[in-house]
């Protein structure tokens, strides 16, 4: 063994392959009756012997490791138990870790590894730490080392793997475990739902050990390798085996260890986390293959540390045509506010909620039917729960822990103002649409959780609850509140109702992102999309030719165009070989190439009544912003070519100030130029160029024949707004002025088709319809930018010729502000009426008793929400 030992440490110093070097280390001593040790250095075991060392963690030889006793293990019932003579018991010790202290692996990119994937579990013992005792074969235990050396191990929810010893179990222990699997094989107890935290349930997923592989309810949902189908919960379902003691492993020394401690040579005697240099990764390793095999699936994913597959279930009753529209409401509000690229929804049919071991690969389940549940499936939501589990009820009949759903006719299918409390709590008050039930409780409400939410009525009902379950970390949050459905027609009974549930739309979905939060879920800002080329297109064939002559003038040798805000390189056609940055974008100028769901060039076309603005389109699926695209072309380009730059989607939009604007497809997303000749009309009074931007989105809708009555207005000083209630849009202004012309870039976005997160155009459209027995048709995001900058054209000719007098009365016919009184400077200044807008394009408001005086937005200070305003500082 010395000689082996001195070899292992040479091989560690020159630095061969962990995953092979940990390998051989266990096949050639896996039967001298040594044990082997993974873990962090500084809890290196008296008398070990390094063998290989990556950062802070250790793999290390010792004395070998035993145990005995069971009697304080809880067993998992394994039958027939076989221990295969060539592969190796060990026991891990992990740590639980909750909430904002879970760590995540070093690097996401690297591939994981997951425990319960590569051995089978035979016992586990609650505690700190929390044990398992596992068997494995040589390369999967070989696997589990080299992946916690290098932080790639996963164990079950919120477990973080702390060390790894293989023991020896004894021929009682061994005797033990046979007994107890042969006598207690079908006892699988499942809580009911009155169940109390004390009861014992064994695993329920245990069920499906030695049976036919699972259905697949999404990735990962199928066991991949070994028979340790449905053992990745164990390390968290069994910590609700609460009445067993910590005690530590009973450990026999080994004889043969000690005495090589004394003849070992000095430079093995020495070896240590110091002295062993880490050793490089190297994926081409067998074992490294193996681990790719495994989790394919995690490719490309965000990381989940509750080592289960990112499923979101959906159990929406019984199979049906109005379950299947519940199951895509629900999938559709969920999807709008967590990342669907790091989590999947699917449906969870009732069949395969009772069969299949689905509670294996779930972070949350979500109940949304007002049916009663069946007796058997309730039990294995319980289980669940039970578990460590996640629920969301979604007026739902669910309910556990002595909580009634009571129904009260009164409420039903209102809308009614709700007080929902943080975990932090703050609070949100809302409007919402009530289920027509309540949750009530016989006893005292303290273990309820700080989330939680209720009316604003005489008897303050409670309609949503936070209620933990068990000591495993299982919790539900339970709505009696329609958080799924957005405003619409079909849900409300009245105008004002849909007015109340549009208006509290962003804070429906404050409130949805708070629980899922709560529950453990990830409500972060969506994975940024990748950019796209930009298209050079032309609204007419006229001037595609002196277009190209000109750009062919303009570029360099390569074919770019460089600005202070990004590089324009343009190129005949796209290859995914050329790069797409946001400094340095490319732009294809065969129009050939060009297609695209979102953006119809004809429709453009047709609808584009213009003799300058907008004539040259340069288009983007996504792109960071609008505003930089034109940098390098907006002084050069002849002012008979107008340009405008279009997008699907921005991935850094702009807002006033240091807002970002949000840009989800539907919104209908420009840059628009525009020169103004110094001397002019609207040269001297620039401030109304983001009023006439304003007023040509309003116009260009409620022009359209039957679309007059669209209840769409212009907010000063530049926003689009759905009557007085909530804003669908917004413009921001940059001016440039060389010489005696003002270039002008006119930023504008407005929301057409994307009902999320506040309302859209085509929101109003189908409300209309619905109020008014008509049958308008939805617009276009192209249709509107094409007639938006017809419009303006027509009124920057109108403000030309006839001043601020010419557009005045259609920007006072569709403005929010008649008659409105607000604060000046803070909610204690005093109240003035709003009188109109100068010769300058500022607010005039009239001080009671007093004089005009002349106002205008501060930044951000400006908010007529609030009903305050700044005065003009001179």
């Amino acid at each position: 063994m010395l000689i082996t030992l001195c070899y292992l440490y040479l091989w560690a110093r020159w630095g061969r392959r962990p995953a092979a070097l940990v390998r051989a280390t266990v096949q050639r001593l896996r039967a001298s009756r040594c044990s082997f040790t993974f873990c962090g250095a500084a809890a290196l075991p008296r008398g070990a012997r390094v063998c290989l060392s990556r950062g802070g963690r250790v793999f290390c030889v010792g004395e070998s490791q035993s145990i005995d006793d069971l009697n304080k293990w809880a067993l998992f019932l394994v039958s027939p138990f076989i221990l295969e003579a060539e592969h190796v018991a060990f026991v891990t010790e992990s740590i639980w870790v909750q909430g904002e202290n879970l760590q995540r692996p070093s690097s996401s990119s690297e591939t994981l590894v997951k425990w319960s994937d590569c051995c089978l579990p035979l016992a586990c013992r609650p505690g700190d730490p929390y044990q398992l005792i596992a068997e494995a074969s040589v390369d999967d235990f070989s696997k589990l080392g080299v992946a916690f050396l290098e932080d790639r191990l996963q164990m079950a929810n919120g477990l973080i793997p702390q060390k790894i010893v293989s023991v020896h179990l004894q021929d009682s222990a061994l005797k033990e475990l046979k007994d107890q699997a042969s006598n207690k094989q079908a006892e699988i107890l499942q809580p009911s739902p009155e169940a109390s935290v004390e009861n014992k349930p064994e695993l329920d997923v245990m069920e499906h050990v030695g049976q036919e592989e699972p259905k697949v309810l999404g990735p990962e949902a199928t066991q991949q390798k070994g028979g340790a189908s449905g053992s990745e919960p164990a390390g968290e379902s069994d910590r609700g085996v609460g009445s067993l003691e910590l005690c530590h492993l009973h450990l026999s020394s080994c004889h043969e260890c000690l005495e090589l401690e004394n003849s070992t040579i000095e430079s093995v005697k020495f070896a240590s986390a110091e002295n062993i240099p880490d050793l490089p990764y190297d994926y081409s390793g067998s074992l490294e293959s193996i681990a790719d095999d495994v989790c394919p699936e995690r490719e490309g994913r965000r990381v989940n540390i509750t080592g289960k597959a990112p499923n979101i279930l959906l159990y929406v009753g019984s199979d049906s045509q109005e379950a299947l529209g519940r199951f895509q409401q629900v999938r559709s509000v969920l999807a709008d506010c967590v990342d669907t690229d790091s989590y999947t929804l699917y449906h969870l049919p009732e069949e395969s909620a009772l069969r299949d071991p689905w509670s294996d690969n779930c972070l949350l389940l979500v109940i949304a039917t007002r049916e009663s549940l069946p007796e058997d499936l309730s039990r294995k939501f319980m289980a669940y729960l039970s578990q460590g589990g996640k629920v969301l009820g979604l007026s739902s009949s669910f309910t556990f822990a002595g909580f009634q759903v009571t129904s009260k006719g009164a409420l039903q299918e209102t809308v009614q103002n709700l007080l929902f409390s943080k975990v932090d709590q703050s609070q949100v008050k809302l409007s919402v649409l009530s289920s027509g039930c309540v949750y009530e409780h016989p006893g005292e409400w303290l273990s309820l959780g700080k989330l939680q939410g209720h009316l604003e009525n005489e008897d303050k009902d409670r309609l949503i609850v936070q209620v933990p379950f068990g000591t495993c970390g299982g919790e539900a949050i339970l709505c009696q509140v329609h958080l799924e459905l957005p405003p619409s027609s079909s849900v409300v009974r009245t105008p004002e109702d849909f007015d109340l549930l549009k208006s509290s739309n962003v804070r429906r979905y404050e409130v949805l992102k708070e629980i899922l939060t709560t529950l453990g879920l990830s409500c972060d800002v969506q994975q940024v999309p990748a950019l796209t080329p930009l298209y050079l297109l032309s609204a007419a064939e006229e001037i595609r030719d002196p277009l190209m002559q000109w750009l062919g003038k303009r570029v360099d040798p390569e074919g770019v165009i460089q600005s202070s805000k990004v590089s324009l390189k343009f190129v005949s056609s796209y290859t995914s070989e050329i790069e797409i940055t946001p400094a340095a974008i490319p732009v294809v100028t065969d129009v050939e190439a060009f297609s695209s769901e979102n953006f119809n060039l004809d429709i453009y076309r047709q609808n584009l009544q213009t003799k300058q603005l907008g004539k040259v389109i340069l288009f983007a699926e996504v792109t960071p912003t609008t505003m930089s695209l034109l940098d390098g072309l907006m002084f050069e380009m002849p002012q008979e070519m107008g340009l405008i730059a279009i997008a699907v989607r921005q991935t850094q939009g702009k807002g006033r100030g240091r807002n970002a604007w949000l840009s989800p497809v539907g919104c209908a997303l420009s840059t628009l130029l525009v020169s103004i000749p110094l001397r002019s009309q609207l040269g001297q009074r620039i401030p109304f160029v983001q009023h006439l931007m304003s007023l040509a989105v309003v116009e260009a809708v409620r022009s359209i024949p039957e679309y007059q009555d669209i209840d769409l207005r212009v907010k000063w000083p530049n926003d689009i707004y759905y009557s007085d209630l909530m804003k669908l849009g917004g413009v921001l202004v940059n001016s440039t002025l060389m010489g005696e012309t003002f270039y002008i870039l006119i930023g504008c976005g407005f929301n057409v088709t994307n009902s999320n997160p506040t309302i859209c155009i085509n929101d109003l459209i189908l409300e209309y319809n619905r109020q008014h027995g008509a049958d308008l048709k939805p617009l276009r995001t192209d249709f509107l930018i094409a007639r938006t900058v017809t419009v303006l054209e027509k009124l920057i000719d109108t403000f030309q010729d006839k001043g601020p007098n010419g557009i005045l009365p259609l920007y006072y016919k569709y403005w929010v502000h008649s008659a409105q009184q607000v604060r000046l400077g803070s909610s204690e200044g005093p109240t003035v009426s709003i009188v109109g807008l100068d010769d300058s394009g500022f607010l005039m408001v009239h001080q009671e008793g007093g004089e005009v005086v002349t106002v205008h937005p501060d930044g951000n200070s400006f908010d007529m929400l609030r009903n305050l305003i700044i005065p003009k500082q001179r």
